[in-house]
């Protein structure tokens, strides 16, 4: 599994050395995840980097990278879960038996819409009315251009998964 990390970030958790990475072969094990601020809380936004997927982690301030690694690949298999109907085979042995690589951001359109996605999410959050949870749900929603599909010219990252899950050729 594939964990995309800015480097301030992986050198507040003592990540070591980014490398570059090429798209991990199964895009459901590629993760790329961006800290920001909401208020005086800290957060972290956790995206699949194909499809945008998304989910907000709070709590995150004095994790070190195993603890980070560990919590993030709990999350994304409750995501995977969901998503198939708890049924994870193939990606499922993936996720326990591939360790956890940090890399860098692999290209600015990800970078860019997870952007987009943090300051809807520092919006969603600063009104303090929903759970982090409800945040990630609501982020899935949010219409983006780096997702268009044939004649569309936004797409949601719920879409993008479902797709992204369903396989080639659906």
């Amino acid at each position: 599994m594939i964990l995309r990390l800015p480097l301030k970030l992986n050198a507040r958790l003592g990540g070591g050395p980014l490398v570059a990475s090429a798209s991990h072969a199964n895009p459901l094990l590629d993760w790329s995840v961006r800290a920001f601020e909401a208020g005086r809380a800290e957060y972290v936004l956790l995206s699949n980097t194909r499809s945008l997927y998304s989910a907000v982690l709070d709590d995150v301030a004095n994790e070190n990278a195993a603890r980070f690694a560990e919590r993030v690949v709990g999350v994304i298999r409750a995501i995977l879960e969901g998503a198939v109907r708890g049924s994870l085979t193939g990606v499922g042995s993936e996720l326990t038996a591939e360790p956890v690589r940090f890399a860098k951001a692999l290209d600015r359109s990800v970078t860019g819409s997870m952007n987009e996605l943090v300051a809807y999410a520092e919006l969603l959050l600063a009104d303090g009315g929903l759970s982090v949870t409800e945040v990630g749900v609501r982020l899935n929603d949010l219409l983006l251009s780096a997702l268009a599909r044939g004649d569309e010219k936004y797409g949601t990252p719920r879409d993008a998964f479902a797709a992204l899950v369903a396989g080639p050729g659906s």
